[in-house]
């Protein structure tokens, strides 16, 4: 399922830059963060992902995520889903 998730999330962000950088008209999938976690002293994307049971992938969907400087406090979306 996490893995269906990251592919969603990948296209849905890829297609909408894809649509930007063209002159297309917005991409019609729409992307929702059903559960996020902030941030605690020393997490990077491994440890979120052991405690979620996430991919990397995952969690790269996140926009502007740095996994190697997440702060303290950083939303991380760890649930969400793709609809048309």
């Amino acid at each position: 399922m996490a893995w269906m998730l990251s592919l969603f999330l990948t296209f849905a962000i890829f297609a909408e830059s894809r649509s930007t950088l063209i002159g297309f008209q917005k991409d019609p999938f729409a992307v929702t963060c059903n559960q996020v976690v902030g941030g605690k002293a020393g997490d990077d994307c491994t440890s979120i992902g052991d405690s979620f049971k996430l991919g990397l992938e995952s969690l790269l969907a996140n926009p502007n995520i740095n996994c190697l400087a997440i702060f303290v406090g950083q939303w991380v979306c760890v649930d969400g889903s793709v609809s048309k």
